[in-house]
């Protein structure tokens, strides 16, 4: 077995996708350092999930300080024995009321929430109807269950509607979908996929990931952008991303499926529960997020200005209104020549190529935050456009 993976990472290095993890010194914020042989290197940061800039915000460590002297460390649990406390409730309870659902529950990470959500609600009586281009962690949910599944072309109605025609043989059909794809930085047509699933009596399932405290009234994500919020039936979610960027994920939605969840979703019942740090400032970014119009401005502001003059320099540009900006370059050796030029002129991004993307779309993605200045991004545009010279 060691020879084969040698021989696998290999073929990865000459391939050019191998991934090298970048050591930061610092905080993470719109400017960074990183460790190296010469030093420390201060760059401009393009490529974290840090939205809303609220990662190092002073309000969301001051919260997590008081969490961790009033709640301490650790649970050194699961919830349903000794490792829930009034806390995790009170998050739960918040990200409720933030969200308009009935209920939640909590999740180390949006990962073992959509890993855990399937295999839990759903078997060989029921069906999923899943866009081609869903996250990895939906995809692994997937393969989990017993139910039949069907993916579809992305956001392509007609094709979905088909399916749905197809399958009412199916005791239950759940539609499913990112809200914000990772990759590309596109959202997903709700309106049009509830409208499908009233029509055809079927359930609807969003992860939010990318979408949280970005889009939406008041930062309350696809749901709220497409007025369908009593119309989505789960929401999954992280509070790793514009939420304060620390760990721990979700899943929201009806009061039956949620309480369902807690009874016998096997990454909720056999993993130690979310650090209590985290619940108290988790708390604060809900507040941060709900009441960040001005950060939104801004945000949206940054990522207009980065898209539009990218298209102006030449550069094949993916995604719409969301502040990822993946630059599509094709080849992973391009890709990988951008993401160098890039580092070696002060500004982060991170090139991604198969089996991350399909091949022949690798890509560098831009993720603009609301910390991020006018400035800043005329600085990134300086080192793409003497790349594009």
């Amino acid at each position: 077995m060691l020879d084969r993976l040698k021989e696998s990472l290999v073929k990865t290095r000459q391939q050019g996708f191998e991934k090298h993890e970048v050591a930061l010194s610092s905080p993470q914020s719109r400017r960074i350092a990183i460790a190296g042989d010469g030093g420390d290197r201060n760059l401009i940061n393009m490529c974290a999930n840090n939205y809303l800039g609220l990662a190092n915000h002073p309000e969301i460590i001051a919260a997590a300080k008081d969490g961790l002297d009033h709640f301490g460390f650790g649970m050194a649990s699961v919830r349903f024995i000794c490792g829930t406390q009034t806390l995790h409730k009170d998050l739960e309870s918040r990200l409720s009321q933030y969200l308009g659902t009935d209920d939640t529950i909590l999740y180390s990470s949006c990962f073992d929430a959509n890993t855990g959500l399937f295999e839990t609600i759903l078997d060989e009586e029921d069906v999923i109807l899943s866009d081609e281009l869903n996250h990895a962690s939906i995809i692994d949910g997937i393969r989990l269950t017993k139910a039949s599944r069907i993916r579809y072309k992305h956001d392509d109605m007609t094709e979905l509607e088909a399916a749905l025609k197809g399958t009412n043989q199916h005791r239950s059909r759940l539609i499913v979908t990112d809200g914000v794809f990772s990759m590309d930085g596109t959202i997903a047509n709700l309106a049009a996929i509830c409208g499908l699933a009233q029509q055809y009596d079927a359930m609807v399932m969003v992860d939010d990931s990318h979408a949280v405290g970005v889009i939406g009234t008041r930062g309350r994500g696809t749901p709220a952008l497409h007025n369908v919020g009593d119309k989505v039936d789960i929401l999954t979610g992280t509070l790793g991303k514009a939420l304060g960027g620390a760990s721990g994920g979700y899943v929201s939605g009806r009061c039956e499926v949620i309480s369902w969840l807690r009874q016998a979703s096997r990454p909720y019942l056999f993993s130690n529960s979310v650090m209590p740090a985290i619940c108290a400032a988790s708390i604060k970014a809900i507040d941060l997020a709900e009441s960040g119009d001005h950060l939104r401005e801004n945000l949206h502001a940054r990522g207009g200005q980065l898209r539009t003059a990218l298209r102006e320099l030449g550069f094949f540009v993916g995604g719409k209104d969301h502040p990822i900006v993946p630059i599509i370059v094709g080849e992973a050796d391009r890709a990988t020549a951008l993401a160098e030029h890039l580092l070696q002129n002060g500004v982060l991004a991170v090139a991604f190529a198969y089996p991350v993307v399909p091949k022949g779309a690798a890509r560098v993605r831009m993720q603009v935050s609301a910390s991020h200045s006018a400035a800043d991004i005329e600085s990134v545009l300086a080192v793409l456009a003497s790349f594009r010279r």
